[in-house]
């Protein structure tokens, strides 16, 4: 029997109203519960914790990730939502005009910021997973 069973994601946020208004109206997820210490979000069956602090400095890279069906589709999706997604313009990782990258194996991966500076994805694996 497996010890650790369900996961759960934390990010941090200096400013609460407009993490709530991102991870709730942005990217669509339930608010469940908010108070003096976070916000808490159902993202789809894994609970999503933001932590409310008076300082923080994002970590460098990735913190969360959603895999999807269809990258394309959903980097629209977002940016129709008003999402910006990060175009690094770095010649050894070459991203298309929406801001996807194709990795060598073909996973397919595409970067955007919360109001916070945390790092966020959106990813496709390969056909071949």
């Amino acid at each position: 029997m497996p010890t650790l069973t369900k996961m759960i994601g934390f990010v941090a946020t200096t400013d609460p109203e407009k993490a709530k208004a991102f991870y709730g109206d942005t990217l669509g997820f339930r608010l469940m519960s908010s108070d003096q210490y976070a916000l808490a979000f159902d993202a789809n069956g894994t609970m999503l914790r933001v932590s409310k602090a008076q300082q923080f400095t994002p970590a460098r890279g990735t913190v969360l990730g959603w895999q999807v069906d269809d990258i394309h589709a959903a980097v629209r999706e977002l940016t129709s939502r008003g999402v910006l997604f990060e175009q690094f313009n770095l010649p050894f990782m070459k991203q298309d005009e929406l801001g996807v990258w194709t990795a060598p194996n073909g996973d397919q991966v595409a970067w955007f910021k919360d109001p916070d500076g945390n790092t966020l994805s959106v990813s496709r694996p390969s056909a071949s997973r």
